[in-house]
């Protein structure tokens, strides 16, 4: 009985130990982008903005790395942030290794995309990109897994995002980076593909 209640109170401490973890890495993650936002409005002398992605220009690839940390308003962050958190937060199921591979290959897939066929001259900001790629990460994830729970998760993106998605890679607004979109979440769902044929 002593060895299962040692066992029991094991498996409850790595339990907790990974919740902990997730809760750091997601808040240090987005709190790290929100930090970028303040300090782009406290001191706009600094000119943040032009490590964006800057299309066919080799100062342009830059953004990249740097894009998803820029935003242009405070409307712009708070509409990526709860997408980040949440699918963020999914993505991290069953191996926080999972939100790794999905952020970098939609920060990759999203800015290569908007690099390549941004039109001349324009700037692409924001994180929308990592919240495409999020999506399609978990969409793609189901699909390829069959996993009940993945499946399930799947279910409930799509039904909560899957016309956002739709809309957001179609280029409906001028004022909206769809070439970052369709790139973010072409990245996830190869992040998603790769993923499913590594051991869980």
């Amino acid at each position: 009985m002593s060895q299962h209640k040692a066992s029991l109170s094991r498996a409850v401490h790595h339990a907790v130990a990974q919740f902990e973890t997730r809760v750091l890495v997601l808040v240090l993650f987005v709190g790290s982008i929100w930090a970028v936002f303040i300090a782009t409005a406290a001191f706009p002398e600094l000119l943040l903005y032009r490590h964006g992605v800057v299309p066919r220009t080799l100062g342009g690839l830059q953004g990249i790395l740097f894009a998803p940390w820029l935003h242009a308003s405070v409307g712009h962050i708070a509409a990526n942030t709860g997408g980040l958190v949440t699918l963020g937060w999914l993505c991290m199921w069953p191996r926080i290794s999972n939100f790794v591979w999905a952020t970098a290959a939609a920060m990759l897939g999203g800015g290569m995309c908007a690099w390549l066929f941004g039109a001349p001259n324009s700037l692409h900001l924001g994180a929308s990109g990592l919240v495409f790629g999020y999506a399609a990460f978990l969409v793609a994830r189901g699909l390829y897994t069959r996993n009940l729970l993945s499946v399930l998760v799947a279910g409930f993106v799509g039904f909560s995002y899957g016309l956002t998605m739709l809309l957001g890679v179609f280029p409906f607004d001028p004022g909206v980076s769809w070439q970052t979109h369709l790139g973010g979440a072409l990245g996830g769902a190869v992040a998603a593909r790769i993923g499913a044929r590594r051991p869980s």
